[in-house]
């Protein structure tokens, strides 16, 4: 199923609500805000046009941002509001989202805009806001008013969501510099299934921290300052994938033709772990260097849908390469206990979606 939206309906909605596959929730806030009408974003959202003839599809309505003009935009994935590059500018943007709405219209809060394309190493669109339609400050369900000044993600860092499904979940970065292979369909619920590989990525391993229906969330420093960390938009029964955001708004920015940046704050915290300490592993430069020299090798070997840099599986505070690997592939996996006098660390998942 394309969970590639974030979530499938049927149009025999009740039966869906009985999958906790499809409708997991978040166990640390009111999740079901996040999927009635709401003017705070990290609530249900989506593009009117993502439908077929059985199945309608939702997302996150990320955040806020703004373009040099001051024009406001929602910020979601490209899979959530230009329908993986279908979409034409000026379709309808929807707050909640069809699968919210019995796959019927819901309001209409903005129009798509622009996305970069699918392969740009960004999952990432934006919509223009309509006026008086959301909240105006960029104010978040469950997390209030982030920061407008970007984090640079690190390994370790303590980071938060709020999702249309799981609603607000907390975290920590497993690894960074990550290459993986997220899977997509070309429709919502059918069509050709596709890999998209991206670089660079931010992960979260975790079973509670997103699920189907998250995608566009903005993920944000677990502090005070909420500064912008990643865009969710890919995951698995045990991982999340983010954008980093840096990347986002610059490859949002050159689609656009104009600098876009966060509706928010200018707060800035510290780098810091869960534990209060530096959320750097020891000897991660020398991590980055195992894991380019050996990248291509790892990605190539049956199974591997992922490797990056993170921390060792018996030290945390040591630098390590972590391979991911679909354990429903069929195959099996050996892997060296270190790569250049680096630790490997073996991270068993299941297929990434964009979801």
């Amino acid at each position: 199923m394309r969970f590639g939206i974030r979530l499938l309906i049927l149009v025999a909605f009740t039966l869906l609500l009985s999958s906790p596959k499809l409708i997991r929730k978040g166990s640390a806030d009111s999740g079901p805000n996040h999927q009635v009408a709401n003017t705070n974003f990290g609530v249900s959202g989506g593009n009117v046009n993502d439908i077929s003839r059985r199945f309608c599809c939702g997302g996150t309505l990320g955040a806020l941002v703004r373009d040099a003009q001051n024009t406001l935009y929602i910020l979601s994935n490209n899979h959530v509001l230009g329908r993986s590059g279908q979409a034409n500018p000026g379709e309808d943007i929807s707050q909640p989202g069809l699968i919210d709405n019995h796959c019927q219209t819901p309001p209409i809060v903005a129009d798509f805009t622009v996305a970069p394309k699918l392969g740009s190493n960004v999952d990432a669109a934006i919509a223009q806001l309509r006026s008086g339609a959301m909240n105006s400050a960029g104010a978040i369900e469950d997390i209030g008013i982030p920061s407008s000044v970007v984090k640079t993600p690190t390994v370790g860092l303590s980071v938060a969501k709020s999702g249309r499904t799981t609603g607000f979940t907390t975290g920590t970065i497993s690894s960074i510099n990550t290459s993986v292979n997220v899977q997509y369909q070309a429709g919502c619920g059918q069509g050709k299934k596709f890999l998209v590989g991206y670089t660079n990525q931010v992960v979260i391993s975790s079973a509670t921290f997103s699920a189907g229906g998250d995608s566009g969330s903005l993920i944000v420093s677990n502090d005070n300052c909420h500064q912008p960390v990643a865009l969710l938009f890919a995951g698995s029964s045990t991982t999340t994938i983010g954008n980093p955001i840096g990347e986002v708004l610059k490859k949002v920015s050159a689609a656009h033709g104009s600098s876009v940046s966060f509706v928010g704050g200018t707060s800035v915290c510290p780098t810091t772990s869960m534990a209060g300490n530096s959320a750097l592993p020891q000897n991660v430069e020398r991590a980055h260097g195992a894991k380019k020299r050996h990248e291509q090798d790892l990605m190539s070997r049956p199974g591997v849908i992922g490797v990056g840099v993170g921390g060792a599986e018996d030290n945390s505070g040591e630098g390590a390469v972590v391979v991911y690997f679909d354990r429903t592939s069929g195959h099996s996996l050996v892997l060296p206990e270190r790569l250049d006098n680096v630790k490997v660390r073996l991270v068993m998942t299941d297929p990434i979606v964009a979801y």
